[in-house]
């Protein structure tokens, strides 16, 4: 990767992974896009207005900047997809396809997440396969599947490279959820600092598997400066540090904040979504073909997201005070 066109900067993954790879690769090589306009966004380095149904800018912005390399996050996430399967379809699906006509016109290296959402309720929830069944209930993991059927075709058809990760539940400090079943083990560090309370949407013994933003970042860079020729499934690896239950984060918050209390009144329907995805992924194949490895477990998670949200919030406290006067 020398010149890379990321969609999506201003969501959750995107966020910080632009950051990242500017610090890896320079600022001016690493083009950030968005439907959103963002004057921050701006300021930091090379930013872009993208709609991504919008094939014509699309290929424009590409060509304009002379990139290398297409990282595609722009989508509609799990929950929020739930709530007007039509327009996630046209946005996933639709973006997803001129990205990779965009990176084929242009020979580009090609990524793009998949998720856990992508299985569904027969596949084997323990030790999920890297290659087993996948029908799952929600229209997120419909465009999942069909996303990496997708690429999958791109390779074989036009030989593009590309290559994709089946993210678990992400878990940061620095941006806030985006509409993901998940959502809840970010939800609940801040509601630990600001109320030392919780009220989960999941239910008690719901597993699901989780990583930390810093672990699936670097993933991403790994994966994309692996040699081809050492990837076999490319589209798209199992990837997961822990899996963990909401009592299992409540357990390990009150590590730290020993009066926490974790509560329930569950959503019927992301308890559904989230009961057809496995509890843990065998994450086997993307071990060996391109070393991954995380490095956060919910102990380590749990420190430093506790200690980051302080220091956020006595930072948001210091600048209210300081207005008011």
């Amino acid at each position: 990767m020398k010149r890379i066109l990321v969609t999506g900067a201003l969501g959750q993954i995107g966020t910080e992974l632009v950051d990242l790879l500017r610090k890896t690769y320079g600022i001016s090589n690493v083009i950030a896009t968005d439907i959103r306009e963002s004057k921050n966004a701006r300021e930091k380095g090379p930013f872009e207005l993208l709609d991504v149904t919008d094939e014509k800018s699309f290929a424009l912005i590409a060509k304009r900047h002379n990139v290398d390399t297409m990282i595609h996050l722009a989508s509609i996430l799990s929950a929020n997809a739930e709530k007007n399967p039509l327009s996630a379809w046209n946005i996933n699906m639709s973006g997803l396809w001129n990205a990779l006509e965009v990176s084929r016109e242009m020979n580009l290296q090609f990524f793009t997440p998949s998720s856990i959402g992508a299985f569904g309720q027969l596949a084997p929830k323990e030790n999920t396969p890297q290659v087993t069944i996948q029908r799952p209930i929600t229209i997120y993991g419909i465009n999942k599947v069909a996303g990496e059927l997708l690429c999958d075709y791109y390779f074989m058809r036009y030989g593009l490279d590309t290559r994709g990760i089946r993210f678990p539940g992400l878990i940061s400090y620095v941006t806030p959820p985006g509409g993901g079943t998940t959502d809840y083990a970010v939800e609940i560090y801040h509601e630990a600092i600001n109320s030392k309370k919780y009220i989960s949407y999941i239910r008690k013994g719901t597993y699901l598997d989780m990583m930390y933003m810093p672990d699936a970042l670097h993933a991403i860079i790994e994966l994309m400066e692996t040699n081809p020729e050492n990837l076999v499934h490319r589209n798209a690896y199992n990837i997961s540090a822990f899996s963990a239950a909401p009592e299992n984060f409540a357990e390990s918050i009150r590590q730290h904040i020993p009066d926490f209390t974790l509560d329930y009144n569950v959503d019927p329907v992301r308890q559904k979504v989230a009961e057809s995805w496995p509890n843990h992924l065998d994450c086997t194949a993307a071990k060996e073909e391109w070393g991954f490895k995380a490095n956060y477990d919910l102990e380590k998670v749990t420190e430093d997201m506790l200690k980051n949200i302080s220091r956020e919030e006595r930072l948001l406290k210091s600048v209210n005070a300081y207005k008011k006067r």
